[in-house]
């Protein structure tokens, strides 16, 4: 008789700044994926990301602010405290160290499902968590994700799908916003605006 696993979920991102469409992904993955707990991981040194990102401690900061108040989330540093560049294969191998009676389920956007072939190792990726994607009702069959549009993909991957309410907000704009002083605290929880406020993050100098 099989025995149900507790499941993990795995979200990892920039968080510069998190934002209410982070907060609705994390709200829909834990009434949708069946997750015992849902852990968070601002990214260290980004390998992809062409821009500087602002300091790890601010990242951190805000992200606890933004979700550790959820149930079941927990916020992880570890990403920010690793040496060297930031590659998810890593995270996920220490978490299947330290839980390996759980089933890690990694969480991600459409688009970064779709560039899986250019992460770091990411047929072990495959071969360790399940893949959970984050899509919007209403997509047309072009413009959503599938798996087996990847080439090569592993015969023992395995996805499933996130569905997320339509929201269009994003790091970016929040950001030119804060840098041309626009409002922007729809945008964010409460406390990540009053904590970009604080310390003036974003602004232009």
């Amino acid at each position: 008789m099989a025995v149900n696993r507790p499941r993990t979920g795995v979200f990892g991102g920039a968080f510069d700044p998190p934002h209410n469409a982070h907060v609705a992904l994390v709200h829909a993955a834990l009434a949708q994926l069946g997750l015992a707990e849902l852990r968070i991981f601002p990214t260290g040194d980004a390998w992809h990301k062409e821009r500087s990102l602002s300091s790890g401690d601010h990242r951190l900061a805000m992200a606890r602010l933004a979700f550790e108040a959820l149930p079941h989330v927990v916020v992880d540093a570890r990403e920010l405290r690793r040496a060297g560049p930031t590659y998810t294969l890593d995270t996920l191998r220490e978490l299947q160290q330290e839980q390996p009676a759980a089933e890690l389920v990694l969480i991600m956007g459409a688009d970064q499902a779709a560039r899986l072939p250019l992460w770091q190792g990411w047929r072990e990726i495959l071969g360790i968590a399940v893949i959970a994607v984050a899509q919007r009702p209403g997509l047309t069959a072009g413009s959503r994700f599938v798996p087996e549009a990847l080439a090569d993909l592993p015969p023992n991957a395995r996805f499933e799908t996130l569905v997320l309410p339509p929201m269009d907000t994003s790091a970016t704009e929040i950001r030119t916003r804060a840098a041309q002083g626009r409002d922007f605290i729809r945008l964010v929880p409460p406390a990540v605006a009053g904590y970009i406020d604080q310390y003036h993050l974003y602004r232009s100098t």
